[in-house]
């Protein structure tokens, strides 16, 4: 789904050095918000809540837990996979921060 987003992204703003950029951005914005999605099969109660936090979850490989990261790091390694090298000094700071997703500080209390 991710790498049909990109192209996407890259038929409308085009595969120049702009377009790709422009299709990074809104990747990483995207990914800032799939992120939080937990898989259904790790959810303790169906339907979930609005007002419940979702558990923490062990991945089933490395790609899994870099769509599931909740770093930026790993959003741009993301990003690495499908559109290439970032530009050196990219610097990206997500619009919206949520605090549905429970952390591993937050489930040690």
């Amino acid at each position: 789904i991710m790498k049909d987003f990109c192209s996407y992204g890259l038929d409308h703003w085009g595969s120049d050095s702009l377009g790709v950029e422009k299709t990074r951005s809104f990747l990483l914005e995207w990914q800032a918000w799939l992120c939080r999605y937990v898989p259904v099969g790790v959810l303790e109660v169906l339907p979930p809540r609005l007002n419940h936090r979702s558990p923490g979850f062990v991945a089933r490989d490395d790609l899994e837990q870099l769509m599931a990261s909740s770093q930026v790091e790993d959003w741009i390694k993301l990003s690495e996979m499908i559109l290439g090298p970032a530009p050196p000094g990219l610097n990206f700071v997500p619009k919206h921060r949520s605090s549905g997703k429970a952390s591993a500080e937050t489930q040690a209390e």
